[in-house]
């Protein structure tokens, strides 16, 4: 294989991981909204969201909440992490914010997009620390506008300290490895900056 294959599947890699993680955010969202159990939303998303579109569906790819590249297995671990650990993550919220702000008064769709996080985070041996939190601000940053991203990166920044020891430089080759296939292309050439 070529330098340019591996380089195109890293990507389409990397790109599935981030499609799994806005379908979390989607998915915290219905949960909370509907009222539904997480497996019935985590089988609502496998039968009708997430996978690749039939051929004569094709054009329809990402219109009415379709995720077709998305990581399954990552997704059915974040969106059962998050729900498990949700009383946990909530209280780590509310730690953050200020007194004002109670984790109810928060926008719903920055609620999941914490959530999210914040059971990615608790995995323990999960993705990078920082690979967590740059996916998540990129996430924030298609979902709003205003400061809400540097308000996601805060509380994601304390949230990583609370849930995980240390996340300094990865301890095996391997693990550098997937460091470097999780990173955001663009961050790829800040870190030889």
């Amino acid at each position: 294989m070529n330098g340019s294959q591996d380089e195109d599947r890293t990507h389409a890699r990397t790109r599935s991981r981030t499609a799994s993680r806005v379908a979390v955010v989607q998915a915290l969202f219905q949960i909370e909204q509907a009222g539904d159990t997480p497996e019935a939303v985590i089988q609502q998303f496998l039968r009708h969201r997430l996978g690749v579109v039939p051929a004569a569906d094709h054009g329809a790819e990402y219109e009415d909440g379709r995720v077709p590249e998305a990581d399954i297995r990552l997704f059915e671990q974040v969106v059962r992490s998050a729900m498990a650990r949700r009383e946990q993550i909530d209280a780590l919220i509310v730690d953050v914010l200020p007194a004002s702000w109670p984790v109810g008064r928060l926008d719903p769709v920055l609620r999941a997009l914490l959530r999210a996080a914040g059971g990615e985070l608790a995995v323990v041996g999960g993705v990078p620390t920082r690979v967590v939190i740059n996916e998540y601000l990129d996430i924030a940053h298609g979902f709003f506008s205003g400061d809400e991203p540097k308000m996601v990166n805060g509380v994601l920044d304390t949230l990583a300290r609370r849930l995980r020891a240390s996340d300094t430089a990865p301890a095996s080759e391997a693990e550098a490895e997937t460091v470097a296939e999780e990173m955001p292309e663009d961050a790829h050439g800040a870190e030889g900056a």
